[in-house]
Formats: C-alpha cells, structure tokens, sequence
C-alpha cells in the first residue's frame, strides 16, 4: 500500500476507501465515492469559514502561522520591508521575480503614465454626499472604472489583462485620495508624475493649495514600508473574494470592487480602528491592569490587534511595524500618548500565561493605526490605505486563479436544513 494514501473505513457499510494523499491534502470530490448505496449522493465535507479547506493551489504567498512565517514567493517580508520598494514588491506579485534595475524603471513608468483617471471620474466622486465613507466612495468608484474600460472583459488576452492590472495598481492611489478629499470637503489633487508611488498620494491627500507638496523622505519610505506590509496575505477574505468573482470571469474593476467591499468590513479592513478605539477607551497606562483583568474574566474587555486567524505566533509584519513605529514619531518628532498604553498591553500579553497560552500575540493591526495617526490621517481611511496595497496582491491572485486549469466557477455545497417537499395551501388555509 502505498504511503501517500489515507485509507477510511466507512462503519455505515464497512467498506474501506483508499484516497490519494498530495501536499497534505485529500481532493474533496475523491469523498464523493464514499456511499451508502447507489442512491447516496456521497461524503461531502462540511467547513464553515474554510477553516481547513484548501481551495487552490498558490504560489504568491506563504504563511507558516504557527512558526510566525510570511513569504511573498520565497522572500522573507521581513527582508522586502528592509531592502525593496512598494514598487518592486507589486511587480514580484505580478511577475514572479523581483525586478532589475531596467525592469523596475519601465515598471515604474508605466505605473506613472497611468495614475490619472478619466475626468468623468471625477464627477461621479462629487456625486457622494459631504460626509460619505471614503471606503464606500472607493468600493463604488473602482466597480464603475468597469464602464470605462470595456476591453477590460477580455481576461485571456495576457496583453490585455496586463494592462488593466497595471491601470488599477495606478489608479488605486488617486481614487484613494480623491475620495479623502471630497470627505473632507477639499479640490481634488491631481497626480504628479515627478514623484513617486507613495509621495505622490501622500500630496494627492495633503497638498494645500498651489504649493507643490514636499513630504520627508523618512515619512515616504515609512508609508512604503506599511503598503509592503500590506501588499498580500495568502487566502484571506478579501482574496477569497477576489478569486470567487474573479472565477464567473467578471472584468478585474469589478472583482477588485468585490474584494475591496469585502475589506471594507471591520472584521478584516477595520481591524486598526478598532485598536484605536480600544486604546483610547483605555486611556492610560494606569488602566491597562484592570482593563487586563477584565479580559480575562470576560467581564466588557476586548483585546483588539492581538491574535489571528493564521498566526500562532508574532506576526512578522507587526514586528516591523513596531520599530517602524518609533522611528515615526522620532520624525514627527512627537509621541503618541497612546503608544506607552500599547506598549504596557504587549508586555503584560506576552508575559501573562492566560494570553500566552491562547497564542495572542501582537498582529499586524496593533501599531499600524498609530502611525497613521500620527500623520494625522483620519481613521475613516486607515482601510483605504490598506486597500490600495493589497490591490496588488489581489491582482496577482486573480491572474494565477485564471490560469489555474484546476479552477472553476466558484461554487460551494450546502447542507440543506429547511422544511422537507410540501404543498402549498389555499391562501384562506394558511
């Protein structure tokens, strides 16, 4: 018998199934075989959250949780925070390899050429109430660039998709910041093609104005670093989302609506906010031990930006954050009254057994909003920020779902729990 096999005895029948073992996993439809008769539908498995369901094969990103590993195709993130450009990092999701010098300069440029946007663009922005979410506004702007670029349907000419790739990695930023402008009641900025990816939404967001906008170097590369942070993270619900309408074959515009819709909420985009609130409710570092205590005890406290669905470990990017963090507020040179409140929870969850035991370690959530905050941009754009990265991650996953000859139209099973086959009555029997 062979090793890499799973033998199953079904006791319903006594019989026993032998199942190709590949990369750890069994195939899900090699369970329909398993019956009780020829009637029998067959085995399904049932998994709610896709807690331990494989649904592609991937070579973007890899997590080892437990070990506190995340990999974009083989580098460590820990080495591209350090080494690479948001830039470079966008093109090794695309391409596979990080770029040289040559390659990242025609990458660059083509970014470039492409950040501005239709003018009638603008014009559906001003559509949105004063006080509309900037999230909302992006959601619903990305989806209508769908109506612009009509070609963008035809998703396996290589050219073709390349292209519209390339345009929404470019026009992310602008969207991004011309929805904070109309939140916030301001012109709209257009994109400037001297500067970089990152400083160009930094003055497309800030510049007041006929003043061209001259950000800090430091504070350039620091927002660099979180959108590399950010870039991708294997099969998280946005991805998820970004592959399963990417799979009816739908123009990427509006796959990358779908999935930024699916960041969009607080479980997954909103997670920073949420640390915020929470340590403002604290308030100072005299709190935390009783705030602590009431975690333990389930009494109204709630640990936010620690724990994770993958990590059992510290969150590698949180690491990186964390000393980004300081070298921040070095720049600005001032301090955030509620980085010593986070500081003091790190200290007592990594030291207290309670928090220990159940793996809560810091993610990547915990200090992100601090710096955000410090560069006094508001936290109805802190998911905003992390969608314009992660468009980059998605992309590459749409592309390889695409070409994946194993995928599908996405469509899971059910198991049915309503009324069984009935009539239906006369409307005075009812």
């Amino acid at each position: 018998m062979s090793q890499d096999t799973l033998s199953i005895t079904d006791n319903r029948t006594g019989k026993t199934y032998e199942l190709e073992v590949t990369d750890g996993t069994i195939r899900a439809m090699d369970l329909r075989q398993i019956k009780v008769d020829e009637s029998d539908f067959g085995l399904m498995t049932y998994d709610p959250a896709f807690t331990n369901t494989a649904s592609c094969r991937s070579s973007v990103t890899y997590i080892d949780g437990d070990k506190g590993i995340l990999h974009h195709r083989g580098y460590p993130i820990e080495q591209l925070a350090e080494k690479a450009s948001f830039l470079e990092v966008a093109y090794l999701l695309f391409n596979g390899e990080l770029p040289n010098r040559t390659q990242l300069a025609d990458f660059t440029q083509e970014v470039t050429m492409h950040t501005f946007v239709h003018e009638n663009v603008r014009t559906f922005i001003n559509g949105f109430r004063y006080d509309a979410h900037p999230m909302g506004m992006l959601v619903g702007t990305v989806a209508a660039l769908s109506t612009f670029y009509p070609e963008a349907m035809d998703i396996h000419d290589k050219e073709n998709r390349r292209l519209q790739m390339v345009r929404l990695l470019a026009k992310m930023p602008t969207i991004a910041a011309w929805s904070f402008r109309h939140s916030q009641g301001k012109p709209f900025v257009y994109p400037d093609n001297d500067l970089s990816y990152t400083e160009n939404f930094l003055a497309m967001m800030k510049r007041v104005g006929d003043n061209k906008y001259v950000a800090d170097p430091d504070i350039v590369r620091a927002l660099d670093v979180l959108f590399i942070l950010h870039a991708d993270h294997e099969q998280n619900c946005s991805t998820n989302t970004m592959r399963a309408v990417g799979s009816s074959h739908a123009d990427p515009y509006s796959a990358v609506a779908a999935a930024t819709a699916a960041l969009y909420g607080p479980l997954h985009g909103g997670a920073n906010s949420a640390v915020l609130k929470m340590l403002r409710q604290i308030g100072s570092v005299d709190h935390v031990p009783a705030f602590m205590k009431s975690v333990k005890e389930g009494t109204g406290g709630r640990l936010m930006g620690f724990g994770h669905r993958v990590y059992k470990n510290y969150d590698p990017r949180a690491k990186v954050i964390k000393k980004l963090a300081d070298r921040v507020f070095d720049i600005i040179g001032t301090k955030n009254p509620l980085l010593k409140v986070a500081l003091e929870l790190e200290k007592i969850a990594l030291d207290d057994e309670y928090f220990v035991q159940r793996k809560l370690y810091p993610n990547v959530d915990f200090y992100s909003g601090l710096i955000y905050e410090v560069l006094d941009i508001p936290v109805d754009m802190f998911t905003v920020l992390f969608a314009i990265p992660r468009t980059a991650g998605w992309l590459a996953q749409w592309e390889e779902m695409l070409l994946d000859k194993d995928q599908k139209i996405a469509r899971p099973r059910q198991i049915y729990t309503g009324q069984s086959a009935r009539d239906v009555p006369p409307r005075d029997e009812r």
